[in-house]
């Protein structure tokens, strides 16, 4: 009997064993491990957009907002968003040759007053102290990301306050987030004043590093309970400021690097993206990676082929600054 119990207990620690041995390799890997993948990244562009030239009016491609706009955690400066939006890189993903802007935009000209780690407050204060008024025959494309600055400083490291909010609790964030709403609406307004001859406004939405999950550990940051509940009300402010404007136009960062975060591993969650179960951030955690980069120029791409009045073959009117009529229910 002694000589069974004994038997019994080593097999238990050799099973113990083999069983923490596999255990932590699994850990590593679902839980730490965020590999970033090679090749493209993000949704397909379709080539018949670039056939022909959609006009040969002057047009500018006015970048504003923060980090994400300005290009940090790009390989190289040609590789940020905004400037694969306007022209491909010497070394583009073969199926995006051809597919930019200046393919069909003969007389486009560009200008990038983004500016890292800035917040909304600062694009309010750039658009109304800076931003020139540009001559009528020059039409406007505007790309924007803004607000998420106002979420992620200072990182739990003071106290939060409108601008650097991390920490908050919903009640403390409530007259903030109205402020960012009135804020984004005077921004668009502001923004459309400046181009007398129209203008087309590509406003993202906030992505979530943690992919909808909020353990902000896992991204190396404080715990924030109220996190994910004040960083849905800053993207359903962003979207309902969309809605209320004919010219502006809503470009989901949110949905599209779901699955991309922290939690880029994890099969079981319903975020999972087998076919590039990857990691999309640069090593801040808040900006994007090469690879998140070029998923963000083809969403912004895809959102202005979709939605621009430029392929029409006709000169669009003069956006109004006013929020677009509502119809009668």
């Amino acid at each position: 009997m002694p000589f069974s119990r004994h038997l019994w207990l080593r097999r238990s620690l050799i099973v113990g064993g083999l069983l923490l041995c596999l255990s932590i390799p699994a850990y590593i890997e679902l839980f730490l491990k965020r590999p970033v993948g090679t090749g493209p990244a993000g949704p397909a562009v379709a080539v018949d957009a670039f056939a022909v030239p959609w006009t040969e009016r002057p047009v500018l491609l006015l970048g504003i907002g923060d980090s994400i706009t300005r290009g940090l955690g790009a390989n190289s400066p040609d590789h940020s968003f905004f400037q694969r939006l306007l022209t491909n890189p010497a070394d583009e993903w073969e199926d995006m040759r051809g597919r930019c802007l200046s393919a069909v935009l003969p007389n486009l000209a560009s200008e990038n007053l983004s500016v890292s780690g800035s917040t909304s407050l600062d694009h309010a204060a750039l658009i109304e102290e800076r931003l020139p008024t540009y001559p009528e025959e020059v039409f406007g494309l505007v790309v924007m990301t803004t607000g998420g600055n106002d979420l992620i400083h200072s990182y739990g490291r003071r106290p939060p306050v409108e601008g650097a909010m991390y920490g908050a609790t919903l009640q403390q964030a409530e007259p903030w987030i109205a402020n960012f709403r009135d804020r984004l609406q005077r921004m668009i307004q502001g923004v459309t004043e400046r181009f007398p001859g129209g203008c087309e406004i590509y406003l993202a939405d906030i992505y979530d590093p943690t992919d909808g999950v909020g353990d902000a550990a896992s991204i190396f940051l404080p715990r924030w309970n109220d996190g994910l509940a004040i960083h849905a009300r800053y993207n359903e402010a962003i979207r309902e400021v969309v809605a209320a404007h004919a010219h502006v136009h809503h470009v989901p960062l949110y949905e599209t690097f779901l699955g991309h975060g922290s939690h880029c591993r994890q099969f079981w969650r319903s975020t999972y993206r087998p076919e590039d179960p990857h990691y999309w951030f640069y090593s801040n955690i808040e900006d994007p990676n090469d690879r998140g980069y070029d998923a963000i120029r083809r969403v912004f791409l895809n959102s202005i082929i979709h939605n621009t009045m430029l392929r029409t073959g006709s000169s669009p009117p003069a956006a109004s600054s006013e929020p677009a009529p509502t119809e009668n229910p």
